[in-house]
C-alpha cells in the first residue's frame, strides 16, 4: 500500500485573520523564551494544587544534557548501560534522558504511579546501572562537568509495554550508530516539521514514549516545550491561552476534558497551534470534530503506533474522507493484514474473519531498518513480533483499498459470541457517537449458552441512557454485536496514558466470580 505524505511546512500554514481569538491579558503574545528565564517555572493561574508549568528552551537545554550525560559517565556509566527514572514529567527529567541517550546510555522510564513493589519488579527486570527515584536524586546530575554529546540520541529510552494484554516487556532497540540515530531522527522530523519557532506542550507523562519524542524533536531543532507536571484541563487550558504553544499532543480523554471544561467559552479557539496531535487510544468522533472546530482547518492529526514502533498517520482532510480511519503507512513502511495470524502472547494460530469477508486480521507493518526493537531479556516475544522486516503489536484492523487502515481493537479484547468474532472497538464507535455519552468500554463475560456475552460499561452525563444505546445498537449493529448487559459508572478505568483497561473493567465495576466475570 502506499504511505501518506504529509507536511507541516510553516509556509502552509493557515492565516489567522478572521479566526475568532479570545482576548486575554497578560503573557497571550507568542514570545521567544531564551537564557534562564527557560528554567523558571511559570505559574499557571488556576485552581490551587494545579501542577506546575515548566518552559525550557533549547540552550538551556543542552547545558543541562551535557552535564547530566558528564554526570552519568562520571558515575561509571557506560554506553549499553540502562539507568531508570522513575518520576513526574520536568524539564530536569527530559533533560536527564535526553543526556543519557546521547551517550548511548539507556534511559529507562517507569509509570511514575506504579506502587513500590511494581516498581522494584521492572527495576530489577531492567538490570540498571543507576535507578533515579525522586526528585532529591535527580537534581545532582546537573552539578557535574559537561561532556561531549552525539547530535541526536543514540537509542531509544526503553518503556514498558502498559501491561493491557499481559506482563509489561521493555522495548529497546539497543545501542545505534551515529548514522541510525540521524535516521531516526529524520523520520520523525520529516512527518512533524519541528521548528525553531515552535512551543509544544508536554501534557502526557514521560513515560509515555510519545512524550519524549515530541520533546527530543522540537528541542533539538531549536525549540521549547511548555512542560505540565501532570494533566490538568485547567491548567491546559491556560497554557493554550497564555503561552499560545505552536504543537501539542494530547490522548483522547485530554481533549475530552478541555472540551468539557467550564472555563472554556463557547466560541474560543486555539489558533496558535499549526497541529495538534491525538493517538493512543480510540478518539470518539464526537470529540475529534469538536477538537477540530477549535483551532485551524488542517491541524488536527492521529496517528496510530505504540510502545513498540510507529505505524501511521492521517491528517483531517483524510479522516473526513475516511471517517473512523488511523490514515496510511507512515513514509517507509508498508501495512498489511493477516486474517490467519500467530496470537502474539501465546503463538496460536487462529482464524480472525471467520470467512465472513470483511478483510479483519493481525496488522503487520514492514518496518525501515532503523525502526527495529526487541524485548528486553525476551526472545521468544521478539520473534513472535518479528517476521522478515515485519513487526506486530497484536492489535486487529483492516485495510480498505486506498490503504487506510481501520483498528478493530487489541486481539486479547476480541469477544467470540456464538462462534463469531465481535470486535469492540466497533461496537464502541456506535455507541460513542450518541450525544451525552461521555465514554463506552465494551467486554466480554462467559456464557454457559454463546461462550461469552456482549458486554458495555459507560460513562453519561444523565440518566436513562441505557434506552437510547440499546436503541442505537439495534439501528446499527448485527444481533450477536449488541451488548446484551448495560452496566452505567461513574468513570472508566485508563491506564495513565489514556489507554482503556477492558480487562479491568470487570473488577472495576464489582462483579464477582460468581457473576461470570471472567474474561477470556
Amino acid at each position: 500500500m502506499k504511505s501518506a505524505t504529509v507536511s507541516f511546512g510553516r509556509a502552509s500554514w493557515p492565516s489567522t485573520s478572521g479566526v475568532p481569538r479570545r482576548s486575554c491579558r497578560g503573557p497571550c503574545r507568542r514570545r521567544r523564551l531564551t537564557g534562564a528565564t527557560d528554567r523558571g517555572r511559570y505559574a499557571a493561574l488556576v485552581t490551587r494544587g494545579a501542577p506546575t508549568v515548566e518552559v525550557l528552551g533549547a540552550a538551556d537545554a543542552e547545558d543541562r544534557q551535557r552535564r547530566a550525560a558528564g554526570a552519568l559517565l562520571a558515575g561509571g556509566c557506560r554506553s549499553g548501560d540502562r539507568v531508570v527514572f522513575c518520576l513526574g514529567s520536568s524539564a530536569d527529567l527530559i533533560c536527564a534522558v535526553l543526556g543519557a541517550a546521547r551517550v548511548g546510555v539507556i534511559p529507562v522510564l517507569l509509570n511514575a504511579t506504579l506502587t513500590e513493589s511494581e516498581r522494584d519488579s521492572l527495576i530489577a527486570d531492567a538490570q540498571p546501572t543507576l535507578a533515579v527515584l525522586a526528585e532529591s536524586e535527580l537534581s545532582p546530575l546537573f552539578e557535574g562537568s559537561p561532556a561531549e554529546l552525539s547530535p541526536y540520541p543514540l537509542t531509544r529510552p526503553m518503556h514498558y509495554t502498559s501491561g493491557t494484554t499481559g506482563r509489561p516487556k521493555g522495548v529497546t532497540t539497543g545501542v545505534w550508530d551515529e548514522a541510525t540515530a540521524k535516521a531516526v531522527f529524520d523520520d520523525e522530523a520529516a512527518i512533524w516539521q519541528f521548528d525553531p519557532r515552535d512551543l509544544h506542550m508536554v501534557c502526557s507523562p514521560m513515560y509515555h514514549t510519545v512524550s519524549v519524542r515530541f520533546a527530543t524533536g522540537t528541542l533539538l531543532s531549536g525549540g521549547s516545550l511548555a512542560i505540565l507536571g501532570r494533566f490538568d484541563a485547567a491548567t491546559a487550558l491556560d497554557v493554550l491561552r497564555r503561552l499560545r504553544p505552536t504543537t501539542a499532543f494530547l490522548v483522547p480523554t485530554h481533549l475530552q476534558r478541555i472540551l468539557q471544561s467550564p472555563e472554556l467559552a463557547d466560541d474560543e479557539t486555539f489558533d496558535s497551534l499549526r497541529f495538534l496531535a491525538h493517538a493512543g487510544a480510540p478518539c470518539p468522533p464526537s470529540v475529534k470534530r469538536a477538537t477540530m472546530a477549535r483551532v485551524h482547518p488542517g491541524a488536527v492529526w492521529e496517528f496510530y503506533g505504540s510502545t513498540e514502533a510507529q505505524f501511521t498517520v492521517c491528517g483531517p482532510d483524510e479522516w473526513l474522507a475516511h471517517p473512523g480511519s488511523v490514515g496510511r503507512a507512515r513514509p517507509g513502511r508498508r501495512l498489511s493484514i493477516d486474517a490467519t495470524g500467530t496470537d502474539k502472547e501465546q503463538g496460536s494460530d487462529a482464524r480472525l474473519d471467520d470467512g465472513a469477508g470483511d478483510g479483519a486480521g493481525t496488522i503487520w507493518c514492514d518496518m525501515p531498518p532503523f525502526a527495529r526493537f526487541t524485548y528486553w531479556g525476551d526472545a521468544a516475544a521478539t520473534r513472535r513480533a518479528w517476521r522478515g522486516a515485519a513487526c506486530t503489536v497484536g492489535d486487529l484492523g483492516r485495510l480498505d483499498d486506498d490503504g487506510y487502515l481501520y483498528l478493530s481493537g487489541r486481539r486479547h479484547d476480541l469477544i467470540i459470541s456464538g462462534g463469531v468474532n465481535v470486535y469492540p472497538a466497533e461496537v464502541e464507535a456506535v455507541l460513542a457517537a450518541l450525544p451525552g455519552i461521555i465514554g463506552v468500554g465494551v467486554f466480554g463475560l462467559p456464557d454457559e449458552q454463546w461462550g461469552q456475552r456482549v458486554c458495555v460499561a459507560y460513562v453519561a452525563d444523565s440518566a436513562g441512557m441505557e434506552d437510547a444505546m440499546r436503541a442505537a445498537a439495534v439501528a446499527n449493529l448485527a444481533p450477536y454485536k449488541r451488548p446484551k448487559d448495560y452496566f452505567a459508572t461513574a468513570e472508566l478505568p485508563h491506564t495513565a496514558t489514556g489507554k482503556l483497561m477492558r480487562r479491568s473493567l470487570p473488577e472495576h465495576l464489582g462483579l464477582t466470580w460468581g457473576d461470570g466475570a471472567t474474561l477470556r
